[in-house]
């Protein structure tokens, strides 16, 4: 099987997973600068682990360091749109 099968998940296997070419992941690999995007749609390739990335959310940019268990997920799993909401003990 094809490497790229494995990471297919609800799309076509013709078309491949979707990913978007970044111009500097080598540099950025290299020097450890994080990558800023806003592709949150992008499948994490087996050459991005190790990477940071700055994934948008909607309002700012969330650090994410991709590892080998990212891999086939999409960036946006890993930085939250929605912030958790808490009470505030009355004084």
């Amino acid at each position: 099987m094809r490497p790229t099968q494995l990471l297919l998940k609800g799309r076509s296997a013709w078309k491949g997973p979707f990913f978007v070419a970044f111009p500097n992941l080598r540099e950025a690999r290299d020097s450890h600068i994080p990558i800023k995007t806003k592709a949150r749609a992008c499948t994490i390739l087996p050459t991005f682990v190790g990477i940071r990335f700055l994934v948008h959310n909607g309002k700012d940019f969330v650090p994410v360091l991709v590892s080998q268990d990212m891999v086939g997920h999409k960036l946006g799993e890993f930085s939250p749109t929605k912030k958790r909401f808490l009470f505030k003990a009355k004084k």
